[in-house]
């Protein structure tokens, strides 16, 4: 499951850190195209977003396994046939790209979703944070070196090569997991159900209706995680497709190659320490007050935006083409340290985040509801994500390249989700006992099915 996150997280991410390199080999005459890269990674996301309701519906009743090892062969070959793209045709490049930018989209729509129920039925409690750490650790070593390695490859002109090796990656990855993992019965994890689905006979077969729904699904923390979901994630959206065109383009020209490798520094190192240490440190605190997760997310989502306005008021460098390719002269200058410091605090914090947002919403839904809950709120927060590159690219044509006012009026679209965690705190007890109490009922009704067997 690792192994195939990892390659899917660096085909989605490739496209999205790419953006700059990729308008080039589009347009390899022309300046950056915020507003059609722009619209290229929101229908990334929306797309995908719409699919993975489509996909949610399947995930709870169908096995896992078939599910996600069909989802690995049609990313794969999306990813592959990109390569044979034709360069440097303006829009009839961009369309084509579009075409399977939206295939690679509809797939990945129900690729989370279904990790998050998988994982419900095979990681223990306990260890939730410390598996959502390390599946973003290796998502992160996929995405950053995958970076790396891409931006080298377009750099010299073989961009093809990288997508004909990430497709193939894909499938092949999927054959491996495919045929090494064994699907758990549905809530095979819940304290109240496991001793009783150790006995073969005994399946969980409940499926959930609309009064369950109403009372579960839409219970007022789900609905706080929901809502939040898109203001956060217009930010997170937003961040490399502000980020890359305001350090790689005219004045500050910082190479791709060089991009890459300051990642990898400062803001993967950054969520290495943070994925490591605070996911062991969340599960050991949510053990004896699982009130706390709200507390991490909070707190992530407080620095996340700090830090965020923060970069672009530092000034950076003007630098030739050629001075933005000389790293060992780049790493000479304070300013990109200071830089490098503000994303390695961010992304030890916001680390927080994602080793606990998942574990919480699992904890108050129902193991027949995972898949479309997930799939709820990766439509929000995928609605958000890909307004992001949107909303970035109007306002950066509107008010013609102006990185800091755009930031700044993005970044206070992050404020009304942090104000709706701090009200879930009163309400996250209440929607916790209730999902306890309906599957102790769900326990005595198979208790009852073992014993008139």
């Amino acid at each position: 499951m690792f192994l195939l996150g990892g390659f899917q997280s660096l085909a989605f991410g490739g496209l999205i850190v790419l953006v700059v390199p990729l308008s080039f080999i589009i347009w390899p005459n022309d300046p950056y195209h915020a507003l059609e890269m722009g619209i290229l990674i929101t229908v990334l996301f929306w797309v995908s977003a719409a699919a993975g309701i489509f996909f949610g519906f399947y995930i709870d009743k169908f096995r896992r396994t078939k599910i996600i090892f069909a989802i690995s062969i049609f990313r794969g070959i999306s990813m592959f046939l990109i390569g044979f793209v034709d360069e440097g045709k303006g829009m009839e490049t961009w369309w084509y790209f579009l075409l399977y930018i939206i295939i690679f989209a509809f797939f990945t729509g129900g690729s989370w979703p279904s990790i998050v129920s998988l994982s419900n039925d095979i990681v223990p409690k306990d260890y939730r944070s410390r598996f959502f750490g390390i599946l973003g650790i290796i998502m992160g070593l996929f995405t950053t070196f995958g970076f790396l390695i891409a931006s080298a490859f377009v750099q010299y002109g073989y961009w093809r090569l990288y997508f004909w090796w990430i497709g193939l990656s894909i499938i092949v990855a999927g054959f491996f997991f495919f045929i090494h993992i064994k699907e758990p019965k549905r809530g095979s994890q819940e304290e109240q159900l496991n001793e009783l689905l150790k006995d073969d006979s005994i399946e969980y077969e409940f499926q959930i209706d609309r009064k369950m729904m109403k009372k579960t699904m839409l219970s007022k923390t789900n609905i706080v995680a929901l809502i939040e979901g898109i203001s956060t994630n217009i930010l997170m959206g937003s961040l490399y497709l502000l980020i890359l065109p305001f350090i790689q383009t005219e004045p500050h020209n910082l190479s791709p190659v060089f991009t890459g490798i300051f990642l990898i520094v400062f803001s993967l190192t950054g969520g290495l320490i943070g994925q490591l240490f605070l996911a062991r440190f969340s599960d050991k605190v949510a053990k004896t007050h699982p009130i706390s997760r709200i507390y991490f997310i909070i707190i992530a989502l407080s620095v996340n935006v700090i830090t965020f306005i923060l970069l672009f008021f530092i000034p950076l460098p003007h630098l030739t083409v050629e001075q933005g390719r000389d790293i060992p002269y780049l790493f000479s200058i304070p300013m990109i340290w200071i830089w490098g410091a503000l994303f390695f605090t961010s992304s030890i914090i916001s680390s927080l985040y994602m080793v606990n947002q998942a574990p919480l919403l699992q904890e108050i839904n129902l193991p027949e509801a995972q898949g479309k809950i997930t799939s709820w709120n990766q439509l929000l927060e995928n609605f958000g994500f890909g307004a992001g590159p949107l909303i970035v690219g109007i306002i950066l044509t509107m008010t013609s390249l102006n990185y800091q006012l755009t930031v700044v009026i993005v970044s206070l679209l992050i404020i009304p989700g942090i104000l709706l965690w701090f009200l879930a705190l009163r309400w996250y007890g209440e929607d916790k006992n209730a999902i306890k109490k309906i599957l102790d009922e769900r326990a005595e009704i198979l208790k009852k099915t073992k014993s008139n067997q």
